[in-house]
Parts: C-alpha cells; structure tokens; sequence
C-alpha cells in the first residue's frame, strides 16, 4: 500500500534499537492521544436483539448437531430388521471405535506378571501382583482366589468405579465372597487411580494449605483429565488405554491354571467402571459376561419417569463432560452410540445395570437390547439389576455405592448361577476388610526392579517417536509439497475448516471518532447459519485506490482485551497506515455465551463428539472473516497479517506445579489460542502474509513433559503430534514473515528464544532455505504493531 511512515511509528523503529528492556519501557511509559481513544472504546456490536438471538450459540449449534445425530440413530436402529442387519451395523461401528480409542493393534502373546504379597484369608487367597500391560507400564492388582482351587473356575475381572482404588471395601468383599464360591477374581488400579496415580495426593496429610478445598479422595477422579488429554495428543485416549489393561487382565485370568475359559466374566462399576467394562466387552470376545453400570442407556441424572415416546426424545449420544470415559469421541459422526457397544456384546450373557431406579417398561435401549438377543434366540441371556431412588436422594431410600453395593449384587449372584453355576446367595456374602496398605501390590523391591514407568513418559516418549517421523517425511517434500501435505495433515485433524457460506452482515455501524480521525465499524457476521462473529473494524480512513493491509487479532479473551491491555499497539498500527480487525470467534471473547469461560470444557468434549474439535471450528469463524473482507470493495484487501496473543501472564520458573485439582490458588492455564488461530489461518491461507505470535504454545508435546497438564482442552488437537507438531506448521510457512515473542512451555512457563529456536529448528532450516530474514524468536519484549508495520512493508 506504499505505507507512510509518520513521526509515531519512526520512533517506534527507533526504540527498536535500544536494549530490549528499554525499549519495553519506552512502550509502557508511551501513551498517545490516538490509544487513549483505543482504550476507551466500547467492544459492544451486536443490539440486544441479537445478543438474544445468539445467545449461548455454540451450545445450541453443538446440541442441535446432537439432536441430529440422535435423530439418525433412530433411523438406523428401526432399519435393523434381523441378525445379518444387526452384525453389519455392529461390525462396522466397532471397526470405526477400535480407530477412535486407538485400540487397534493385536494383543501381545506374552504377559510379565510378579507376586508381590500372599495374604491368606478363610476359604481364600489374596494375591497382591502386578503385571505388564504394555512394556513399562505396570498394572497393580488384588488376585482373589479359592484356598482349594478348582479345575474349571471362574475368571472374574472387575473394573473399579472412580470414587476409590481396587482397595475398597465392597471390591474386597465380592474378591472374598466370590473366592469362597470357587471363583478368581481379579482386581486392577485402573490407569491413574490408587496405586497407578502420578499425583501425591492421597490423604488429607499430602497438602496443608488452609480453606483451600482439598478433597484428596477426589484426585484420582479429578486427574483423568490430565491423562486424557496427554494420550489424546499422541492419538490414544483414556479409554483405550483403560480397556487394554482390562484386557491385559483377561489374558493374566486365562494364563492362570485352572480357570474355565468359557467362563470369563466382567464387572464395570458405577460412576466410571461400567464404560470401560462395557466398551471391553465389545472389543474383547474372550468375554463370556459383562454387568456395565450405568453404560449404554438412562444414566443417575437422567429424569424419570421417562416419557412415551421415549425412543424418539432418548439422548442417544449422551451428554458431554470432562470426564472424557463417559463422551466417546468421534460419537456422534462414527456412530458407536453406547446402545450399540452393550448390544455388540450379544449372544454372551450380559446384566444391564442401574445403581438407582429405572423406568425399564420405557427403556428405548432396553427394548433395542432384548431386540438383538432376540436375532440369537438368546433371550435368557440377558438381566438386569437396579437399585432404587436417585442420585439425588439419600440412603436406604436411595442406593447410592461406592461400587456394587449388596443390594445390587442379588440380581447378579441370581443370573451368575443360572448362567455359569456360580452359588452365592445373599447370606454367603463374606466381609473381612483389609486396610488398604495391607493390599498394596508395587513393593519397594518390585519398583526398584521393574523400573515401572509414568503414563506422561511413555506418552513422550511416543510423541517424540511420531514427530520424527511426522518431519522427516515433510523434509523430503519441496516446500509447496510440504505445505500441501500439511493442509491436507491438518484437516484431517481439525475436520471441516472451510467456511460454510460468504458470511452475512446482520448488522454494520459506522463512526468516525471526533478529533481522531479513527473510523470504526460494529460489524456482526453470520458466518453460517445460527453463528455471529462480531468484530471491530479499525482505521484511520480508507484511501481510494489504493490496496489495503489488514492486520486481524484474534485471543481467547477477545476483542475488548486488545482495546485495554493493547492499545498502544493498536494505535501504532493505525497511525502507521494499518487496518485492525478485532473479531471474536465462537466461545471468545464476548461469543463466549452466559455459561462463562468454564464451559469451554464440556463445549470442547461435545465437539469432539465429531470431526471437528473447538480448535477447528474457530479456525473456520477467522477463515470466513479473512473472506468476509476480502469482498469488500472498498477495503482492497492486499494481503493479511494475523496478530496471535494471549492475555494470561505466565507462570514463574520457580511455580510449584505439584498441585491439587480444585483448590484455590493454582497455577495459571496458558491461553494458546490466538497463537494457534493465527498459525494455522497462515497455513490454509495464502495471502497472509506475516503471523505475530504472542504468549503461544510452543510446542504440543511440551504438554507431555510432566504428569500435569495446564493448557485448556478447547486447544488441545488429538492426535497432533502425529503430524509433526507446531514447528512443522511453522517450516511450511516461509516465505510468510513469521514471529514467536514469548512462547510458553506446556506449564505455561516463559521460554527462553535459544529453547524456542531449538524446539522450532525444522521451522529455522526451512526458512534459512528460502527466507532468511523472514523468522524472528523473542523473549516476550517485542513490540507487535512495529514488527507488523515492518513486515507488511517489505
């Protein structure tokens, strides 16, 4: 645009020369008359009509995309007519749910077992062991088997719930009882829980901050965020993972002399046992039964009595939520509905089970289950069990355990007799609890010995491994390849990136501000039908004929976090020539919705229910805006420059991280978005033509560096790391000026621009090779609106 330079912006270049520190003073202190206006600015833009209309949008276009999909299951549930039906639709969805889970190779022949601890009890055995589930990883386990053992026992696998460890009493007591009754049982730590937990917090003696509240019982739960999220990185998931231990389990049980192989039986308990045995049992055709609690159909919050037409308004799909075991991802596209992975297990004997009371005259997936039995004339081979009351209620009227409670376990020793001759009635139940230490399996020795590894370094360790191979191959490719590569690598990860429609202007305002000369438009945009961007376009007045730079910034926080905290630069830009588009992408800034900056979380899960993650669809809102002003006449757009930043201060080098979950005063979560956003625009869009980049993340597999996580789940992209991380994006972008000023590690920590430039060297050699002036790496002092003017110019 043949930009002038005026007196402000000659300076600016000039502080430039100074040391940095002075040079950031210099901005600080610096306040022209142009910013303060910045700063003053109103970020309001949609009337109260349209704040109404587009309230909580992205919840309801993710529910109504929901509500579809259920609306399909439907339709193809009516459309299984007998067996042949039924195996098709079943086989092709738990091809599509092995791929999800990252289930999907062959289990090892072999299986590394150790005996740390024999405890003998009356009629029984307890066996404190520990076995391999995949080389370093070790599982922790309780073995309960009869004093005389039998010739053909009964294998029985249980999956602990996520309120406490294989040590809890009610598991001790079906251990015991069923031991008695001539069966092995067999309890695991599932993966993060008691004894398999990277976390300390295991007592109220383990943290001693005051009224912070600390609820160490609640930690194991709590955490399976943070192992979710590292596995999703590297394209696994908890509940695979958590499967293939179960699994693991069954091999240990059949290996063992004695046990029937024809009689393998698996129990998922309530509140997160009930998924990954029900999920298991479909993968798993060893299984010859499976009691899933609370999996496959109503669940404790789900309102009773359900209505008539049940079958029609049923939430199939199920609700999203961190817990990630719960919210299979890829649901709703793939279509591995939770009906579908209970019924799989058909013709092997199943007891659908319900901790509380449940409408079964009104149950659409009871009635669907007893269908699919039916196609096997095995209609014998299918229970159930219930308690009574709800979650909401309290004991004896309502059921609530912390397992499987007695109450619940009188249908199940009914069926387990008629099925598989295990004799149990209610007053052969046995209770000799244990305390917990005495049923501790890695002992001192054993762990010196086995070297048993952390989930987040086997993680690493797998993410390296991918990320090499990831970019060596780009490495090989001509640069327009690579970027060709890369596109295609990412839409793969993010799904449907492309705008939806040339976006519609629903409202558009204009000022020119008094004594300023700055023009400013509230322009509200329908990117696609049912969401609005709203954005603040910024000037100093449009020159006719003559080709407009457009510099778009986009954070987490939003639009009216630039006009506070970044006006100075703001003002910089515009008194150097610049135009300054200031949207807010879905679940941003002021789109966030009235549900507040916590429900990003679930709106991240629900939206992974399909092809395309949170991350994805932002990038699809910044995509429309760059078309929106590309059409605009009277814009002349040249090119684009994107202005990535976060808002949130780092964490210091010296934070202790080793911190409860939901206490008050942890650590900071970096906020990584505008970073990515501006990344990847630059990457799908070839007429960008320089990315600032502010408090970014630096690297994804940063996030595997230690078992806690602190990057927030709308940014996290799963499986990433199998396409070579940030860098490789970065590599593919020359000759696009780039700049990183102030990235951050997985902790949201400073990093240094020697560790930057070592993380992004692939980014460095690539644009050594075709653009060596156009990369910069800072320390966090650089000043956005002066590199931009400058780049823009060259």
């Amino acid at each position: 645009m043949g930009l002038a330079m005026p007196h402000r912006a000659f300076l600016i270049f000039c502080f430039l020369s100074l040391p940095l520190g002075w040079a950031n003073l210099a901005f600080a202190q610096e306040s022209s008359p142009v910013a303060e206006i910045v700063r003053g600015l109103s970020a309001d833009v949609l009337s109260d009509e349209l704040v109404e209309r587009f309230k909580d949008q992205t919840w309801r276009l993710l529910r109504a995309r929901g509500d579809a999909a259920n609306q399909r299951d439907v339709a193809k549930s009516r459309e299984v007519g007998n067996r042949e039906d039924w195996e098709r639709l079943r086989d092709e969805r738990l091809k599509r749910l092995r791929k999800a889970l990252g289930v999907t190779s062959a289990l090892p022949k072999d299986l590394e077992a150790r005996v740390t601890k024999t405890i003998n009890g009356d009629g029984f055995v307890i066996e404190n062991l520990v076995f391999q589930s995949r080389p370093g990883l070790w599982v922790t386990a309780n073995l309960y088997a009869p004093a005389k053992p039998g010739k053909k026992m009964p294998g029985i696998l249980i999956a602990h719930s996520h309120h406490q460890p294989k040590t809890q009493g009610e598991l001790q007591d079906m251990g015991m009882t069923w031991a008695r009754a001539g069966c092995v049982t067999l309890v695991i730590d599932q993966l993060g829980h008691g004894e398999r937990g990277d976390h300390p917090f295991r007592s109220e003696r383990d943290y001693k901050k005051k009224n912070s509240g600390y609820r160490w019982w609640r930690q194991d739960y709590y955490y399976r965020f943070d192992l979710n999220a590292q596995l999703e990185l590297v394209g696994q998931s908890l509940m695979g993972w958590m499967a293939w231990d179960l699994m693991r389990g069954v091999d240990l049980l059949l290996a063992r002399p004695g046990i029937d192989p024809n009689k393998i039986l698996l129990l998922g308990a309530v509140a997160g046992g009930g998924d990954p045995a029900g999920v298991t049992a479909a993968l798993d055709r060893r299984i010859d039964a499976v009691v899933p609690f609370n999996f496959g159909g109503p669940q404790p919050e789900t309102r009773y009595p359900l209505p008539a037409d049940a079958e029609l308004r049923f939430n199939y799909l199920g609700g999203a939520y961190w817990e990630s075991t719960r919210n299979l991802r890829r649901t709703g596209v793939d279509g591995f509905f939770h009906w579908i992975i209970v019924g799989s297990v058909a013709p092997r004997a199943l007891v659908y089970a319900h901790e509380f009371a449940w409408d079964k005259e009104r149950d659409p997936v009871w009635t669907r289950l007893n269908k699919i039995y039916g196609f096997y004339n095995a209609n014998d081979k299918i229970d159930y069990t219930r308690g009574s009351g709800s979650v909401k209620g309290r004991a004896p009227e309502s059921t609530h355990c912390t397992n499987i409670g007695r109450h619940h376990r009188q249908r199940i020793h009914l069926a387990f007799k008629r099925w598989f001759g295990i004799q149990v009635t209610p007053e052969d139940e046995y209770s000799m609890r244990l305390k917990p230490d005495d049923l501790g399996s890695m002992t001192d020795l054993a762990r010196q010995e086995l070297k048993p590894r952390k989930l987040f370094e086997l993680a690493s360790d797998l993410g390296k491994r991918q990320v090499d191979a990831a970019r060596e191959h780009l490495e090989k490719q001509s640069p327009d390849a690579r970027r060709k590569k890369l596109r295609l690598d990412w839409r793969e990860l993010l799904g449907d990136v492309d705008p939806r429609q040339q976006a519609k202007t629903l409202s558009r305002k204009n000022e020119t501000l008094p004594g300023s000369k700055i023009r400013v438009e509230r322009i509200a945009l329908e990117t696609e039908p049912g969401l609005v961007v709203p954005l603040l376009l910024l000037s100093r007045g449009l020159a006719q004929d003559v080709p407009s730079r457009v510099v778009v910034a986009v954070s987490q926080a939003g639009k009216e976090k630039f006009l506070r905290e970044r006006s100075n630069e703001i003002a910089d830009l515009l008194e150097g020539g610049a135009i300054v588009c200031l949207p807010d992408v879905r679940a941003a800034g002021t789109s966030r919705g009235s549900r507040g900056e916590g429900a990003n979380g679930s709106l991240s899960y629900y939206a992974q229910f399909f092809e395309t993650p949170m991350l994805g669809l932002r990038l699809r809102d910044l995509r429309a805006v760059l078309q929106y002003l590309r059409s605009r006449d009277d814009l002349k757009v040249k090119d684009f420059a994107l202005w990535g930043d976060s808002f949130k201060p780092p964490n210091a080098k010296d934070t202790d991280f080793q911190v409860p979950k939901r206490v008050s005063g942890r650590p900071k979560f970096s906020e990584p978005l505008g970073g990515l956003l501006a990344l990847l625009g630059a990457l799908f869009e070839d007429d960008v033509k320089a990315v600032f980049v502010r408090g970014g993340l630096s690297a994804y597999g940063d996030v595997l560096s230690g078992p806690y996580v602190y990057v927030p789940h709308d940014v996290i992209v799963p499986g990433v790391l199998t396409k070579g991380d940030l860098a490789a994006v970065a590599a593919a972008l020359p000759p696009c000026r780039l700049k990183l000023d102030g990235m951050v590690d997985g902790l949201n920590r400073s990093l240094t621009a020697d560790k930057v430039r070592s993380l992004y060297d692939c980014a460095v050699k690539s644009y050594q090779a075709a653009a060596p002036k156009s990369l910069s790496i800072a320390n966090g002092r650089s000043n956005a609106a002066s590199w931009l003017l400058g780049a823009q110019q060259d």
